[in-house]
């Protein structure tokens, strides 16, 4: 066995991540033994306590999972699976009514009814939230229901450093724990919630801890993953030099809050509409040509929201202030930041990946619900229609699955001492080319140049240790972005700005022997029909 072992644990499940989809896998555990592992304290950790904006769900009097589900495809470039979105947007419902009984406070009207509010591309009212600080309320209410619970330990604090499998199936964990002990965490089933990779990017929304661990440990155990090419960039982040850059919530803008220009000049899309409740990918290029002429763009919610922020929309009010701005006299600068990943590791609509014992939840996984762009506030909804649907899909896979192996012979070895600023270094330089190669805008040339120079640093002295996974996921979505030569949804190529019809497939990384596999999957299902987008 190469690599110290400090510790073994036994346990059925191995759940990484504590956000909004490993909380939701938990708590379906009930019964089980669960070990939670989180890489920092729980309810603060990741990127779904900081979510400002709302969760969607068709809980009000004329709104329906059809019409959530028709409003979903619409924006999602023809890429969407119909089937996972018709769960998502049937089973939301429940999901919610269920949070809620958890103790879930959401904003309610003077009746005592939930507010609910219309955000950019939904055809209905639908979006449920708590103050602007929807996500950290929805964790607090999933990891209270947790602690109530038997069965689970949680670890906050350990990073998962690699899955361990026998044979074809993965069987455990190794991690990393807070007082610096390595321990294998053996179990039958694994399940990553780790989330996004928004921190490979220079500008991002995304707490440091979202740069795509989960992703790099599923491709070294073997599993497919999916449409990596599709990173949604939110169009209002508070644009500062912050990092990562508060965000501003779509809400803003659903409240009235217009987009101008230095001189006080409203945005326009390029057929000459109000970019304000477009798309989010619309609505960024926006920002992104205006920024690129030399204009500054601002958010202004001065007439909008005005003197009641403090109230309406405590969180962004402490940011602005922070920074030294007042919303409710001055305009807010902001510009365009990587905040959410459609993509991620190929699951079925159970959350099984192509390797046995291994499962995914939340933005790690690739349901097939977003397609090339996610409609605003089916992120948060997703973690939990999917984390319930894992953990079923666990709880009855469990009496199949052998018990793990006594003994593990094939732990890898770990690396041994790194320099942290040779690190910090390589990783900022991976960030910046990220942005500028693989960001909101992208050529066949600039990707090419990027993945040259991040093989170069693979293959570098920093290219191990903390920053292998980094690197490895940063290769891998450039990869996806430079096979689809087209622009579609998210993914935006200047040298090929059309949307190609023979390009409405999904494209597909397996690891091979030499490295990425590619291979394209024809979609085959139903287009929504256009909606009304509230102007």
């Amino acid at each position: 066995m190469s690599g110290r072992v400090d510790a073994v644990r036994e346990a059925d499940v191995v759940v990484l991540g504590a956000g909004v989809a490993g909380l939701s896998v938990a708590l379906g555990l009930a019964g089980r033994r669960v070990d939670l592992l989180a890489r920092g304290l729980l309810g603060h950790t990741g990127s779904s306590p900081w979510a400002q904006g709302g969760i969607a769900g068709a809980v009000a009097e004329g709104d329906s999972p059809a019409l959530h589900a028709r409003d979903t495809l619409a924006v999602a470039g023809e890429l969407a699976d119909a089937e996972a979105v018709a769960r998502l947007t049937s089973e939301g419902p429940e999901r919610l009514v269920e949070l809620v009984s958890l103790g879930a406070r959401f904003d309610r009207d003077a009746t005592g009814e939930l507010d609910l509010a219309r955000e950019a591309a939904h055809s209905r009212a639908r979006v449920l939230h708590a103050r602007d600080a929807t996500g950290a309320e929805v964790v607090r209410a999933l990891g209270a229901a947790l602690s109530e619970r038997s069965g689970t330990s949680i670890f906050e604090g350990s990073k998962a450093l690699e899955l361990i499998t026998d044979g074809a199936r993965v069987s455990g964990v190794l991690a990393r724990h807070p007082d610096g002990a390595l321990v294998l965490h053996r179990a039958r089933a694994v399940v990553l919630a780790t989330g996004g990779i928004g921190h490979l990017f220079e500008r991002t929304t995304n707490p440091p801890e979202a740069r795509g661990d989960g992703l790099a440990l599923a491709w070294r155990a073997g599993a497919r993953l999916a449409d990596l090419e599709f990173m949604q960039f939110h169009p209002t982040a508070l644009d500062v030099g912050a990092d990562p850059m508060p965000l501003l919530t779509e809400a803003l803008r659903g409240a009235g809050a217009i987009l101008v220009d230095e001189l006080g000049r409203r945005l326009v899309a390029d057929a000459g509409a109000k970019v304000e409740l477009l798309p989010r990918d619309v609505v960024a290029r926006a920002l992104w040509s205006a920024l690129g002429s030399g204009r500054r763009t601002y958010l202004d919610a001065r007439e909008a929201v005005g003197e009641s922020f403090p109230q309406r929309f405590p969180t962004v009010f402490a940011a602005c202030r922070l920074h030294g701005l007042d919303p409710r006299l001055e305009p807010i600068p902001v510009a365009p930041a990587a905040h959410y990943h459609m993509g991620g590791i190929d699951v079925d609509l159970h959350g099984r990946t192509n390797v046995s014992g291994l499962w995914a939840a939340g933005e790690v996984a690739c349901t097939g619900v977003h397609g090339a762009n996610r409609l605003a506030s089916n992120s948060l909804l997703e973690g939990l229609v999917f984390g319930a649907r894992v953990a079923r899909s666990v709880s009855e896979t469990l009496p199949h699955l052998r018990q793990a192996p006594a003994a593990v012979t094939a732990l890898p070895g770990q690396p041994g001492d790194f320099d942290p600023a040779a690190a910090e270094s390589l990783e900022s330089e991976v960030r910046a080319l990220m942005w500028r190669s693989v960001g909101l805008v992208r050529t066949g040339p600039g990707l090419q140049a990027a993945l040259g120079r991040l093989a170069a640093l693979a293959a570098g002295p920093g290219g191990s240790g903390p920053t292998r996974h980094f690197v490895t996921v940063a290769q891998l979505v450039a990869t996806a972005a430079l096979a689809r030569p087209e622009s579609r949804g998210a993914h935006f190529r200047a040298d090929h700005p059309l949307t190609d019809a023979a390009w409405r497939r999904r494209i597909l990384l397996t690891p091979g022997v030499r490295g990425a596999r590619l291979e394209t999957e024809p979609v085959t299902t139903a287009v929504a029909p256009a909606v009304e987008v509230c102007a």
